[in-house]
């Protein structure tokens, strides 16, 4: 498979890396900051399910870890399986998350730009609900 195009989304957030990584490992609180995902989320067995405009995907976490490693996979409707690596990392005495996006095959300009924009606001979320 050819290198595809990405971009590394970050932001900080003024709050100590543990505390991020403890709240942002939780798919229970995927709902609350994470609106670009989809909506509602359940357990299933050692899966999450989320509900989107597309239909059911199936969300798989990596194994809780010390070392703010967030990645999981994106089993969309048809099957296809997206890679989602997130970090965070120690910044001072905050916090810095970053969530890679990759370009998926056939996915236009405008769409992977659609897609920055709704993981950005993700964050931004994920930072306001943190800090406050």
């Amino acid at each position: 498979m050819p290198t595809r195009a990405c971009r590394v989304l970050t932001i900080g957030i003024d709050r100590d890396a543990t505390t991020v990584y403890a709240f942002a490992s939780q798919p229970e609180n995927l709902p609350r900051w994470a609106a670009g995902l989809g909506r509602g989320i359940t357990r299933a067995g050692d899966l999450w399910m989320v509900d989107t405009p597309a239909g059911a995907v199936e969300l798989r976490f990596a194994p809780p870890n010390g070392y703010g490693v967030l990645d999981h996979v994106v089993t969309l409707p048809d099957g296809t399986e997206v890679d989602v690596p997130v970090r965070v990392v120690a910044n001072g005495a905050g916090a810095e998350v970053m969530f890679t996006l990759f370009r998926q095959p056939a996915m236009s300009e405008a769409d992977f730009e659609r897609d920055a924009g709704l993981v950005a606001a993700d964050l931004a979320a994920l930072k306001r609900l943190l800090e406050a």
